[in-house]
């Protein structure tokens, strides 16, 4: 199998993905959110590669102020839509996050299901995202990631995982180059009552995974504090064992160092 052209994140989705069995997690994963970043409700929020809006629509319901942003048109189409049609207060933006314009402006930032983290083309560009959220948060501001642990994939990788959801059966597969802490992911979803064809995944998308560490390394030259870490949406607390990556970090608020790009 070889990788996918760097640019892949722009090509590769659809509305398809609403069927995939982690999106019906959805609202445990908001309520969370709720519990671990103290939400009260009046927040101003920021869902950076929102997808569809399964996240920010769901925040929206529960009276939050919320703006999500994707690069995907067919995405944005979809959950500017349902936002109006549930009369939510929701704005969606279809661009690429390296050209979002915030300042000082959110009091929380979201990356969910990876949120394009580490999605990138090289190490180069995958930190003017991580800049990019310090920038758009006010200080004291919290973010919140939700990644593939580079830890876990140092030890379990390379392997082959399925998840049977309601709708279809997830088959992934995970080849690790240790040297460039990239991942190549494969994935085939087969709805339920279809014939399951000899799975052939000839390109796998790169992604670019980080360990705790190495988030701390970053965020710390952006001006933040990583604050807990998390194995999943129980709260678990993260460790090489685990696969996802949930981290929580503020915006230091006497910091007035500039982002680095």
């Amino acid at each position: 199998m070889k990788a996918m052209q760097n640019d892949w994140y722009k090509k590769i989705w659809t509305l398809d993905i609403q069927n995939q069995s982690w999106v019906e997690d959805t609202v445990h994963q908001v309520d969370f959110l709720m519990n671990k970043l103290n939400l009260r409700g009046n927040e101003k929020i920021l869902d950076l590669a929102c997808g569809f809006g399964r996240h920010s629509l769901e925040l929206s319901r529960r009276g939050f102020e919320v703006t999500g942003v994707d690069i995907t048109p067919a995405y944005i189409q979809y959950a500017a839509e349902q936002a109006q049609k549930e009369h939510l207060k929701a704005t969606f933006l279809c661009s690429d996050i390296r050209e979002a314009a915030f300042e000082n402006e959110f009091d929380v930032v979201l990356n969910m299901a990876d949120g394009a983290i580490g999605y990138l083309e090289n190490d180069s560009e995958n930190n003017k995202f991580f800049a990019i959220i310090a920038r758009a948060l006010k200080p004291g501001g919290r973010h919140f990631m939700d990644i593939m642990n580079a830890d876990y994939a140092d030890n379990h990788f390379p392997c082959k995982l399925w998840d049977a959801g309601e709708k279809c059966l997830t088959l992934s597969n995970f080849e690790w180059n240790v040297k460039t802490r990239t991942l190549l992911y494969g994935q085939l979803d087969v709805p339920y009552g279809v014939p399951l064809p000899r799975p052939d995944m000839q390109e796998e998308n790169p992604i670019r995974l980080y360990s705790r560490k190495e988030i701390e390394q970053i965020f710390g030259k952006n001006g933040m504090t990583v604050l807990e870490s998390f194995a999943d949406f129980d709260g678990t607390p993260s460790s090489e064992n685990g696969i996802q990556l949930m981290v929580l970090s503020q915006k230091n608020i006497s910091d007035r160092r500039k982002t680095q790009y």
